[in-house]
């Protein structure tokens, strides 16, 4: 099935705000208003559990059934994982340019 739609571009009201943003490690983003935002909390829940599919992963004989199960798990694993993070960046990025009109990064 096929499915084309046509849509109206929404125009995002005129705003005079501008903000800075310093990519970190310890944050994940630093406004120059003062807001700091973290990582999403399911995102480093996420990666100890990727730890714990790789190990299991490692200790099995390549070839096997149960090597190409556990390759698969970890590969869906890592879809997940992809997914949230994506989804993070959307929203955000969707938030930033919705609230101001010009936005600096500082690389």
């Amino acid at each position: 099935m096929s499915f084309v739609v046509e849509i109206q571009p929404e125009i995002l009201p005129q705003t005079d705000n501008s903000v800075g943003i310093d990519l970190g490690i310890s944050t994940f983003a630093t406004f120059s208003n003062g807001t700091k935002v973290d990582a999403p909390k399911p995102l480093k829940k996420r990666i100890k559990k990727l730890r714990k599919l790789s190990k299991s992963l490692s200790h099995k004989t390549k070839g096997s059934k149960r090597y190409e199960k556990a390759r698969v798990r970890v590969a869906k694993f890592h879809a997940k994982l992809k997914d949230t993070r994506t989804d993070f960046l959307h929203k955000l990025s969707t938030e930033i340019i919705r609230e101001n009109q010009a936005v600096v990064l500082e690389v």
